[in-house]
């Protein structure tokens, strides 16, 4: 573990949990990654480990392809659980890709990043069967993406989450997109809140949220968070 210090909050004794931030179809960042974090478990044995994904797998980076090949197949640590979480890219995929989609959500989700997901599969935007070329497997992933996941003091989401809103209340819109007034909040929320979607150069360590989106797919790491006990640490590649 890189930089280990004090967490905000407390996990469970016995576990271990491996936090990966905004990939953004950066597949050789995130093999990287999955290595080092394999690594620190082999080096660090005996803890029970989940490995979470924060959402936005695809779009902007160059193989967002095989970032979900990759997603699909077995954890860098035998053994370990895997939680996948939704990012609001993911969701601008399987809108477009919708049989009844609207007519705007191919050209939203392209403007967003999603040209450089289709081109990671051969497709042109061009082509009015180009959903036909994303494999039903990786469709599926996404769409098995949870929106939150707890453990310990922690909530996992994508974005954040809406202050002064009880946990069972929030919007499925904010936890993918939220910003303010979330990242500026001061106050208590429901549990410290491990998420990505805002990029910053570093990761952001407040004692209510831990941002960890530092910007893959715009030349920054890809980052992870490692929590156990009453300690954090961070691995990047």
């Amino acid at each position: 573990m890189l930089n280990e210090a004090l967490a905000p909050g407390a996990l469970p004794p016995g576990e271990r949990i491996y936090a990966v931030g905004d990939v953004h179809g950066c597949a050789q960042q995130l093999a990287i990654l999955h290595a080092l974090i394999a690594e620190d478990a082999a080096r660090r044995p005996g803890p029970r480990i989940t490995l979470v994904h924060l959402g936005d797998y695809i779009d902007r980076g160059p193989d967002s392809a095989a970032v979900l090949e990759r997603l699909l197949g077995p954890p860098p640590v035998p053994g370990a659980q895997m939680v996948n979480l939704m990012g609001n890219h993911e969701t601008m995929l399987l809108d477009a890709a919708a049989p009844d989609a609207h007519p705007g959500a191919l050209p939203y989700w392209l403007e967003n990043g999603g040209a450089a997901t289709l081109a990671s599969y051969g497709a042109e935007p061009e082509d009015p069967h180009w959903h036909h070329c994303l494999p039903g497997p990786h469709l599926d992933l996404l769409r098995r993406c949870r929106l939150l996941w707890q453990a310990g003091d922690y909530l996992f989401t994508h974005a954040g989450l809406r202050p002064e809103v009880p946990l069972e209340a929030q919007d499925p819109f904010d936890l993918l997109w939220i910003r303010e007034p979330f990242l500026s909040w001061e106050g208590e929320l429901p549990g410290i809140v491990v998420h990505g979607h805002t990029p910053s150069a570093r990761p952001v360590v407040r004692e209510n949220r831990i941002g960890i989106d530092t910007g893959a797919c715009f030349g920054g790491d890809l980052t992870c968070l490692v929590l156990e006990a009453h300690r954090m640490g961070f691995l990047a590649a």
